[in-house]
């Protein structure tokens, strides 16, 4: 497991050569940081296109026919498909949101890296970015009786909350980093998702840090 999803930067990458000017001097930049990648094209969107518009699965590709190249070598898979991927994979590694930034002529996305010291609630955070059509509800939908609005712990886990819960199963004895090293996650991946199973109610620790368990609270 990479540190940072490689489908996602291999599509950044990708839509910066089919999409970027180029009747502008300037060149494609991929730049590390301590913090984040950042891949940077030159041009501005295409009139009609905007950054929501993107993140909602809108594309206008600007080089067709570097666009369908890549589609036919399955570079690109679907068109509009990219920068949803991008916001899912993230999600999935517990990743900050990234960034779409269009300034000065030119393009950018960040994609920031895991830090041990800024890792946060990323499921409420990209919950409460909801379009407004997902998150209003009629009237006879906020009168619902509690057992239809519940969500059961299980239907709100994600592949990753599955795998550490897996393997807590057969070794709840297991440190973060045992843990760590037998799904090839870093540590601080593997304290963002036992600390958001601790708090959906789904395990808890028994014990010391050093000579405790995990228990699983649900079947």
């Amino acid at each position: 497991m990479y540190e940072l999803p490689t489908d996602s930067v291999r599509e950044m990458i990708a839509n910066s050569v089919a999409h970027r000017s180029y009747l502008e001097p300037g060149n494609i930049q991929v730049a590390l940081y301590d913090d984040r990648l950042e891949v940077t094209s030159p041009g501005m969107l295409l009139n009609g296109v905007s950054v929501k518009k993107m993140m909602e699965g809108y594309s206008k590709p600007r080089n067709r026919a570097i666009a369908y190249a890549f589609a036919y070598m399955k570079i690109i898979e679907k068109w509009g498909s990219g920068i949803p991927r991008i916001l899912r994979e993230c999600r999935e590694y517990g990743l900050q949101k990234p960034d779409f930034i269009d300034f000065d002529g030119d393009f950018r996305v960040n994609l920031y890296r895991h830090m041990a010291d800024e890792v946060r609630e990323n499921v409420d955070y990209y919950q409460t970015t909801q379009s407004p059509a997902q998150t209003t509800q009629s009237p006879t939908q906020t009168t619902q009786s509690p057992t239809q609005t519940t969500q059961s712990p299980t239907q709100s886990l994600t592949q990753s909350d599955n795998a550490v819960l897996s393997l807590i199963r057969k070794h709840p004895a297991l440190t973060q980093r045992e843990l760590a090293m037998e799904l090839g996650w870093t540590v601080d991946r593997v304290k963002y998702y036992l600390n958001k199973l601790k708090k959906q109610q789904v395990i808890r620790r028994v014990g010391s840090r050093h000579n405790g368990y995990w228990e699983v609270m649900i079947l």
